[in-house]
């Protein structure tokens, strides 16, 4: 049950969590703390979804702002178009139909495309070359739902996409989860992957595994090659590794 427990000999209270010894409370101040971080954490998280997903109105259009059934929001008005089939049919892979004004206010690139009236304002279609037809149809979705069913991969492409069109809040998201897939076999891939794409949450994580698993990397093939293609990482690595063996 989910009570007080306490220690009958000494009357002393054990932490619920961790069962370290109290003598005032049944969580310890440690768990307490932790608690309440993840709690902040997942309100503020909360909060950047509600914000992401908030829609703006244009202002000299009265109807759309009262009338959630304006054509203007309920019939497609643009199309992305890639060029790379997921199904190996070597048939041209379905269009994906979204709304210019929700693409618009969820990334301020494509804002600028349509406010200045480029040519994918004027043919309402958005070609995209360097994703696949899977990736841009779960970025899309991203843009209305603030969701995504991501693997590794996944995480990866959509992440490349957010950078791309400047969409923080899913490159937040995909930086959180690519974070938790990270393991000393990993982490060089996913520190040069991050380094390429602004990735900083992601880079910090990945040098922190790499730094506390240096013996064991430099001895793979994976690292020489490494050296070879990025030495500049490298040096990078080589310079935190330096200053974590003076710190510590």
């Amino acid at each position: 049950m989910w009570g007080r427990p306490y220690d009958e000999t000494n009357m002393v209270f054990s932490c619920m969590l961790c069962r370290r010894r109290e003598r005032e409370r049944c969580i310890c101040e440690n768990c307490y703390v932790r608690i309440m971080n993840q709690h902040n954490r997942e309100i503020n998280d909360l909060k950047a979804k509600v914000a992401f997903l908030s829609f703006w109105y244009p202002p000299n259009d009265d109807d759309a702002h009262h009338d959630s059934t304006h054509p203007a929001l309920f019939f497609p008005d643009v199309m992305l178009v890639t060029s790379c089939s997921d199904d190996f049919s070597g048939s041209p892979p379905d269009p994906i139909h979204a709304h210019k004004a929700i693409l618009a206010d969820r990334s301020p690139v494509f804002k600028e495309m349509f406010e200045n009236e480029m040519k994918e304002s004027k043919t309402g279609t958005i070609k995209i070359n360097d994703a696949s037809n899977d990736a841009v149809r779960a970025f899309v979705n991203y843009m209305y739902t603030a969701e995504a069913l991501v693997d590794e991969n996944m995480g990866c492409a959509l992440l490349v996409l957010a950078e791309k069109y400047m969409v923080k809040h899913l490159k937040d998201y995909c930086e959180k989860f690519l974070s938790t897939k990270l393991n000393w076999e990993n982490s060089l891939n996913r520190y040069a992957f991050a380094h390429h794409n602004n990735a900083k949450l992601l880079l910090e994580s990945a040098l922190r595994i790499i730094l506390n698993n240096m013996n064991m990397l430099t001895q793979r093939e994976e690292y020489k090659e490494f050296v070879e293609k990025d030495p500049l990482l490298v040096v990078e690595i080589y310079e935190a590794y330096l200053s974590k063996l003076l710190n510590d």
